[in-house]
This record gives structure tokens, C-alpha cells and sequence, in this order.
């Protein structure tokens, strides 16, 4: 039986969220319904955070109000606390997600709270999610290294992972937020994540800045992982990161695993278009390692000339 890869589409959140180009209520659902009619069964929609601090995320409460396909696509939303939590549940959100950097600094420099008290503040939100029969998962940020304490040791990662499973997080996500992982890294850590929690609870998120993105997609299907967070043309950074490159295109896993024999029930057409849509956005070119190729065979659908 075929294997089915499960796509978590990040484009709408954090692939927009450090642009600086405003991108209005309109356009953001237009990106959405774009990678809703590709397939995606999954999407990040957007974060419950301050306006100061992320302008983009501003309009969160009335975005989902009118997402799309709500009985078919698992919509979700980042909180990084118990106020971002409760606008979240005033919403609607059914699935929400903590972020828990690895490293003392990051925390600082992200949230401005240190480590410890990062790890009480999720806790404290995945216990008051539960308690209002909501899905929360967990991720941990910069789990491989940091832009400003440098590598992280595994061990400090998995015992922040167990401690947001026994704090009650149906799900661990993996967060390459820099780029800076490669796949024996991968391998490792993220192999011993399925070892303690299981495959259907561990999630990957990779960063394509040293180019191994995709290498480490494929490290972690070798472990068992499922899961993957992806952004239509590569489109993504992180605004606390210095120098962090785009997420991992979704095309480009798309491609990778359905010609690897596994499904992902998405369009890559369909993906084609959405990547436009969030060009139109943007207003610069989007695309991810396999966009020449991709290019390419729509000149041959098409019947234009090959240059």
C-alpha cells in the first residue's frame, strides 16, 4: 500500500510573516484558496501574535473566520501564549501550535523571555488548550543550531520534546528555523524522536539556506517521518533569524516523494498556480529547486519553444 506523506502548507504564515509588503485580508485567502484547490489538507493559516511585533499577522481573527474547506483541511494557527490563545479560541481554532526555542538567546531575542520561562508559558498553553478540547502541538525552534549560540546538542532538544509531550502536545515538530541542519543530523536526532514517540507524532520543518533542505526531507522519511511542513516557491524566512532562507518548497517535496513512490493527494499544477498567486503578492519571483525543471514542462504543455 502506498505511503501517504502529509503536507502541512506554512506559506500563509510563515512564509509571508517577515515580509514587508503589507499583504492584505484578500490576498492572503487568495493564497489559501489557491493551495486549497492544489489538495493541501493542511494549512498553517496564520499566528495569534502581537500586531507590533508581526503587522502582517494583524488581521488573524477575521482571516479565519473565512478560511475555506474547513471540513476537509486541517487549519491551524500559532499562539505563543494564553492571550494569543484566547483570541485563538474566539476564533474557532481547533489546532494550535507553541514555539519553544532551543537556546536561552533565541528565546530572548524572539519572545523576550528566557528559556525557562518559555518552557512554563507553553506548558501552561497546551494545559489550557486541552482543557478546551483543542489540538496543540509543539515545536521546537533552532533545534539543530542557533544564529547566535551556535550548535545545539541533541540531548538539550530531546528533553524540551519530552517535556512538551508529558506537558500533553499530541504532536512534536522538528524546526530547522536557520537551515543549518544536515541529513546525519537529521538522521539522529529526529530518529530518535520516532524511537521515543512514534512516527505519527513527530513533524519536520526544514529551511533551505545551505541548500540541504531537501536532502534532509528525504533523512527524515528514512526514519519514518510522515510529516512535513512545506511552503508553496520556497517562500518563508524567520524575522528573528539573521540570514535564514526560505522554507523547503512544497513542490519540491511534492515532486520528490510521488516520484519516490509515495502520495500526497496534491496537484503540482495546482501548486504551479498558488506559487503564482503568491507572486502577485510578493512581487518578485518564487520557486523552489525543481522551478526550472517545472518550467520547463509547462513550455512543453503548452507547446511554446523551448530557449
Amino acid at each position: 500500500m502506498t505511503q501517504h506523506i502529509f503536507i502541512n502548507e506554512v506559506a500563509a504564515r510563515d512564509g509571508i510573516q517577515a515580509i514587508h509588503t503589507p499583504i492584505n485580508l484578500a490576498g492572503k485567502l487568495a493564497l489559501i484558496n489557491a493551495c486549497a484547490a492544489a489538495g493541501v489538507q493542511a494549512i498553517e493559516a496564520c499566528s495569534f501574535v502581537s500586531p507590533k511585533a508581526v503587522p502582517q499577522m494583524a488581521d488573524a481573527d477575521e482571516l479565519f473566520a473565512q478560511l475555506p474547506d474547513t471540513d476537509r483541511i486541517q487549519y491551524s494557527a500559532l499562539v505563543p501564549n494564553l492571550r494569543g490563545l484566547e483570541r485563538a479560541r474566539a476564533a474557532a481554532v481547533q489546532e494550535i501550535a507553541v514555539v519553544l526555542c532551543a537556546t536561552d538567546t533565541m528565546n530572548l531575542r524572539n519572545i523576550g523571555l528566557s528559556l525557562a520561562q518559555t518552557i512554563a508559558m507553553c506548558i501552561d498553553t497546551i494545559h489550557a488548550a486541552e482543557q478546551y478540547g483543542m489540538r496543540a502541538k509543539a515545536y521546537v525552534s533552532v533545534a539543530f543550531e542557533c544564529p547566535y549560540e551556535g550548535l545545539v546538542q541533541a540531548s538539550s532538544v530531546l528533553d524540551l520534546c519530552d517535556r512538551m509531550i508529558q506537558a500533553g502536545a499530541s504532536e512534536i515538530v522538528i524546526a530547522d528555523t536557520i537551515g543549518a541542519a544536515n541529513p546525519r543530523q537529521v538522521k539522529d536526532l529526529i530518529g530518535e524522536c520516532v524511537k521515543r514517540y512514534g512516527a505519527q507524532r513527530v513533524s519536520a520543518h526544514f529551511h533551505d539556506t545551505r541548500g540541504f533542505a531537501l536532502a534532509n526531507v528525504w533523512s527524515a522519511l528514512e526514519v519514518g517521518v510522515r510529516k512535513f511542513d512545506t511552503s508553496i516557491g520556497g517562500l518563508g524566512g524567520c524575522p528573528f533569524a539573521p540570514g535564514a532562507a526560505g522554507n523547503v518548497a512544497t513542490e519540491d517535496v511534492v515532486l520528490l516523494t510521488e516520484q519516490c513512490g509515495f502520495s500526497t493527494g496534491i496537484d503540482i499544477a495546482g501548486l504551479r498556480q498558488a506559487i503564482r498567486v503568491a507572486e502577485g503578492l510578493v512581487g518578485y519571483p518564487l520557486g523552489g529547486r525543481t522551478r526550472a525543471w517545472l518550467d520547463v514542462q509547462d513550455k512543453k504543455q503548452t507547446g511554446q519553444k523551448l530557449s
